[in-house]
């Protein structure tokens, strides 16, 4: 088989297998969901070899969408780290054959004290699936391997089970952009997740009341240095004027003559966008699309809109590149 066949075939009896792990989904999936959810403790990972490098993805994954999990090593426990197990956790164990050694071990401690877990298998007479709470099986018919025996369709199948549950457990939490914020403050996913308000302007901001005149507008856009002024009466928001609305009114103005004592009502955007300070930056950004440079931030009242704040694209570019 050529280089490229087998890339073909790998892929295809991978996804085919997936395929048909989905098809046949049922109660035991619910069930597992539906134990894992009520949890009071811990949801503790383990396997061996490539069924341990899932189980310690599937730990993470269950961590950062809101459902506590670590992956513990199977040697590990045998020497001491069984201690890191308590009677409220819920154990999850992956292995494609359910006999090797450390496995059993893990078993027949879990049988000792009490402790449920869910099979991740792909032998339901394996001795890991006939003592299970739950059995999750992988329905695996062949390895996609030259010699049929490396773990390929059976990690990956366990590794997608694995995302199944931790997905269905986000549905289920009512898990949420402003949840997922919080397991990810760093990078920039976790940036664009965090709120506008820590990094918009809030203090000496740009703001002109609607009698000011477009000389006092301009002076204001220059003193604060944010490419645009807002425009209140009695401390609603009425307007904005950018840099860019003076400019074009100069050119196109035939008012030359005091053409800056002019009202700032006479050219100001009227209906400018908005935001309220807990929208995501992500969406902000948005918002922007490289059309906005700068976004009011305004808080609702019973009288109308109030200015608290101003979220220029300068601001976004120096949070990103942190």
């Amino acid at each position: 088989m050529d280089t490229l066949e087998r890339g073909k075939k790998t892929l295809l009896l991978e996804s085919e297998n997936l395929k048909y792990i989905a098809s046949v989904l049922d109660i035991n999936f619910v069930n597992a969901v539906e134990n894992i959810y009520n949890t009071k403790g811990r949801i503790i990972t383990t396997g061996v070899g490539k069924s341990g490098h899932i189980a310690r993805k599937a730990a993470a994954t269950f961590s950062s969408t809101g459902t506590p999990s670590f992956f513990v090593d199977p040697t590990d426990c045998l020497h001491g780290d069984f201690g890191m197990i308590t009677k409220d956790d819920y154990v999850i164990l992956y292995s494609k054959g359910g006999e090797s050694r450390e496995i059993i071990e893990i078993v027949s401690w879990l049988l000792r004290q009490n402790i449920p877990y869910i099979a991740v298998t792909n032998d339901k007479a394996s001795t890991l699936a006939d003592n299970a709470q739950i059995v999750l099986l992988l329905y695996v018919i062949e390895e996609a391997c030259p010699l049929k025996l490396a773990p390929t369709v059976s990690s990956t199948a366990s590794l997608a089970m694995s995302d199944a549950l931790a997905t269905a457990l986000m549905d289920r939490r009512g898990f949420k952009e402003e949840d997922f914020a919080v397991y990810h403050p760093a990078g920039s996913l976790g940036k664009q997740l965090s709120n506008v308000e820590r990094i918009m302007h809030k203090d000496n901001l740009p703001i002109i009341d609607s009698d000011a005149t477009l000389h006092e507008a301009l002076f204001s856009i220059i003193e604060h240095k944010l490419g645009m002024v807002m425009v209140v009466h009695n401390k609603i928001l009425k307007g904005i004027i950018v840099d860019g609305d003076i400019k074009r009114f100069l050119v196109n103005s035939n008012e030359t003559n005091d053409v800056l004592k002019l009202k700032v009502s006479d050219i100001m955007n009227k209906n400018p966008a908005t935001i309220t300070k807990d929208v995501l930056i992500g969406d902000a950004i948005s918002i922007m699309e490289g059309k906005i440079t700068s976004l009011v931030v305004v808080e609702h009242t019973h009288n109308g809109i109030i200015p608290v704040g101003v979220l220029h694209i300068h601001d976004i570019l120096r949070f990103k590149a942190l």
